[in-house]
């Protein structure tokens, strides 16, 4: 199984980030790529999306392709999803690579509840796309231990994360 793992925030070591690295330490068993070119997507504008795409367009449609199931991790930006994200799955919508798709959207946030609306608007743009919502979970940054610049699960979260990865499965 190709986990394929996206984090919604655009800065480099960002939370989100070490989330899905604290993810794949817990879980070695599981096949964990990362996609981290999503800043390298042109701005989308329905007038460009026709052959011949942008070479970071063809990369980011493949790596979808490729995968068996997506994680997304998304932070919130003024109660919304961050552009970077929103721009990412906009390059999709034509092309249907989420088609059935099982996700595990993930919002990781500083502290409840915040990421509420980030998730809503997560979970209709994948609605749109067709993916496979398999769970959705909320996790917390003030809920989470740092070691030194690594993130570790919480028992919580990693019992959650065991049960969703099970869901992503199928």
């Amino acid at each position: 199984m190709n986990i394929l793992t996206l984090s919604g925030s655009a800065r480099p070591g960002s939370s989100n980030q070490l989330l899905l690295e604290a993810i794949a330490a817990a879980f070695p068993d599981y096949r964990f790529t990362h996609f981290a070119e999503l800043s390298q997507l042109p701005l989308f504008l329905p007038a460009l999306d026709h052959a011949p795409w942008p070479a970071s367009v063809v990369e980011w449609r493949q790596a979808l392709r490729s995968a068996t199931a997506v994680i997304i991790t998304t932070p919130e930006y003024i109660h919304n999803l961050p552009a970077l994200l929103k721009n990412a799955l906009e390059w999709i919508a034509s092309s249907g690579e989420l088609v059935g798709k099982p996700v595990l959207p993930i919002t990781f946030t500083p502290h409840t509840p915040r990421g509420e609306r980030a998730m809503q608007s997560l979970l209709w743009s994948l609605g749109a796309l067709d993916a496979r919502i398999v769970a959705e979970l909320p996790l917390y940054q003030n809920e989470m231990e740092r070691e030194g610049e690594r993130l570790l699960l919480s028992a919580d979260a990693e019992e959650m994360m065991g049960e969703a990865l099970k869901l992503l499965e199928g």
